[in-house]
Order: C-alpha cells, then structure tokens, then sequence
C-alpha cells in the first residue's frame, strides 16, 4: 500500500460534518431568486412579480455537470447511470429589520439555518415591470441590507447564549463554558465590525465550538448578479465593478454574472450564447467542500458524494454501512490514467492502479473498488 500517499493532515472545516449539505437561494424580493430556481432546477416554482411569492423554502435535487461521469458512461454503457446531485432551497425574499419581524421575518431566517451555504441573489438590471421593495434598484443597498440581516440575526442568538454561558461560570468554575464564551466574545467583536464569521482565521479548537452553533455568518455565499439580457450579452454593466469592489471589502465569495432574461430566452433555445446555470450548480457544490468518486462498469457508473478530506473507510460507507464496518482496502485508479491508458488493465501494467488502506484520503474523480469483509451473520 502506498503509505506516504495516504498520510495527509486533516483540516478542521467550518459547517457541518455530512454528505447531505445544501445550498439556499436568498435575496430581496423581485430579484430573480425564483425564476432562477426553475431554471436550475427544471420546476414550475411560482415566481410572479409580488413580495413574498414563495412562502415556504421550495427544495430540489439537481445533477452535477461533469464530463468525467459523461465519458465514463459513455465507455461503459452501464444499464444504470447516477450522477453526482447538490440540493438547492429556494428561499423566500428577506427585507431590511426581518430579523425584527418585518415582511415575512424570522420564519425566512429559520429557513436559512436549514441550508449550508448561499446562493446570493443580486439585482442589477432595471425594468419598470418587476416592482423593486425599495422603490429602485441598488445592488450595494441590498448587499448591505442582507449582509446586516444575517449579522444582526447572528448577534441575537450570541447575546442569548452568552448570557447562559454566563450562569454557568457563575455556578461553577467551568472550563469549557469559558472557552466557548472566548469564542463567542470574539464573534461577537467581529460582526459588530461588519464581517462574517467563515472570513476569519479560526483554530481547529475555535472552529469545533463554532460548529456547535451554526452561525448564518459562518455559511459560504456565491453572488449571483442577475442582469440585463443585453448587459449579459455585452459584458457589461454599471454596477458590476462596485459589487465586486463591496464583495472583496465585507464579504468575500465567487462572483457570477448572469442573465435570467438570457437563461429562459437560451432554455427554449430562441436565442444562443453560454448558459451560466452549469457553472452556478458546480461552484455551489464545490463551496460546499463537496467531491465525489466514481463506481464504474457495465452494471452500473455512479457518483458518491463526499466531504473533501473524507477517509476510504468513510468513503466507502457511503455505498455502504457494511463496506465501511469491515473495510480492508481501496483500489484507486485516477480519473485520469484510466482515460489515458483505456481501461484498468492498462493502468494496472504501468503500475499506477494503487491499493491504499484506512488513512487515505480520496480525492475528486478517483475510480474505487473498495475491498471489504462481510458482516458475519449470527447463527438462530
């Protein structure tokens, strides 16, 4: 087995510890949120020109886009094919002071604690048709006016919880309780400077108490600036550069332009051009610290998602409870050498099939055959 491969430090990640993470679509009203959801998605979900249109978070499973899984399906002809998929929520607009109540409040930010990263919606085109809720259309106002909801909503449940943390201390001379209020307090300080908590530099220690939390400020956001067709199709428009001025500044994340006027007009095919709607999924998926690996082979070719940094045992468990449970080894070839040397015959005879054991780490696009012990069944 290939030892030195298989030890690498793990990392700490901020967020949840599972395969099963979801993206959630968040904005102002009228921005494009839920018109972009039925062109990810493929749905009908309404989507008229009023506030508050979608009420309850409206969720959908979608493929992601991969030549590798299409190459190998290709070359396999399996009888079943099962892409790679990432969950999307379509959120209901948030207006300025939710976190107090206003327009549909606190229940839309409920539905953000449900999701794992954002998909920040953007409105950057005019149209006399589509009612803006503040009268006009202001990218930066409404970067700011969602940026705050979520920092004000996170220092809410802080003040909350420190003020429990506090008693306790009071109690009894508790260490733990005064680590996690370090911690807290040093939120705290953070938002009250503006900034989300997945921008600063944590320690692993830091990051598991912050996990126990689940602070909307700690989700990753990819911008969704949606445009003019014409502006989409020029490449340019007016508020492009102070977005990405205001997004390096107080939040950084991906940048995507795109044109949900372009996107319906491209579905129905009246009109040609590059879809973004591939690239807005992939990069989703990626913030996420998504991955997967691939079975492969006449009966079947599949993507398994994983945590990036995920072990071949948990790996394997992802197939299987029982694959994990007696795990022996994994049999990795690399996307790669398979398509370079045409099968796995011919990557076995220059030696780049590899055995690895329980601490290798499976990387994206790895082609496994996992080796396993079956479960010994108790004799009635």
């Amino acid at each position: 087995m290939d030892k030195k491969k298989d030890l690498k430090p793990q990392k700490v990640i901020l967020g949840r510890v599972k395969k099963n993470l979801k993206m959630g679509i968040v904005g102002l009203p009228n921005v494009g949120k839920s018109s972009s959801f039925n062109l990810l998605t493929h749905l009908n979900v309404p989507a008229e020109n009023i506030p508050f249109c979608t009420i309850e978070p409206n969720e959908a499973r979608v493929p992601i886009p991969d030549e590798r899984y299409d190459k190998l399906c290709q070359i396999f002809k399996p009888k079943s094919k099962v892409p790679g998929t990432l969950n999307i929520f379509d959120i209901a607009g948030l207006v300025a002071n939710a976190h107090k109540g206003e327009g549909l409040g606190n229940n839309f930010l409920s539905h953000i604690q449900e999701v794992d990263g954002l998909y920040h919606m953007v409105r950057a085109f005019d149209d006399l048709e589509i009612v803006h809720t503040e009268g006009d259309v202001d990218p930066i106002r409404d970067l700011n006016t969602i940026s705050s909801e979520l920092i004000f909503k996170d220092l809410d449940a802080i003040e909350k919880k420190v003020a429990a943390l506090q008693k306790e201390i009071n109690k009894k001379d508790d260490d733990p309780s005064k680590k996690e209020m370090e911690v807290l307090l040093k939120v705290k300080a953070l938002l009250g400077q503006g900034k989300w908590v997945k921008d600063e530099a944590w320690q692993p220690r830091e990051i598991e108490i912050l996990n126990t939390h689940l602070f909307f400020t700690a989700k990753p956001v990819v911008y969704l600036v949606n445009m003019s067709k014409d502006n989409y199709v020029s490449k340019k428009n007016k508020w492009l550069l102070k977005i990405k001025e205001w997004v390096e500044k107080t939040c950084p994340g991906t940048i995507i332009p795109f044109s949900v006027d372009f996107e319906q007009k491209h579905e129905k095919k009246e009109i040609e051009g590059q879809s973004m709607m591939d690239k807005i999924i992939k990069t989703g998926y990626h913030v996420l610290n998504l991955i997967h690996f691939f079975t492969s082979g006449e009966d079947e070719v599949k993507c398994w998602t994983i945590l990036n940094g995920t072990k071949a045992p948990g790996a394997a468990g992802t197939i299987h409870t029982d694959f994990e449970k007696g795990f022996i080894c994994a049999e990795v070839m690399k996307y790669s050498d398979f398509i370079e040397y045409g099968s796995e015959g011919g990557v076995k005879a220059v030696g780049k099939y590899k055995t690895h054991g329980k601490e290798y780490v499976v990387e994206d696009g790895d082609i496994i055959f996992f080796k396993f012990n079956a479960p010994k069944t108790v004799k009635k």
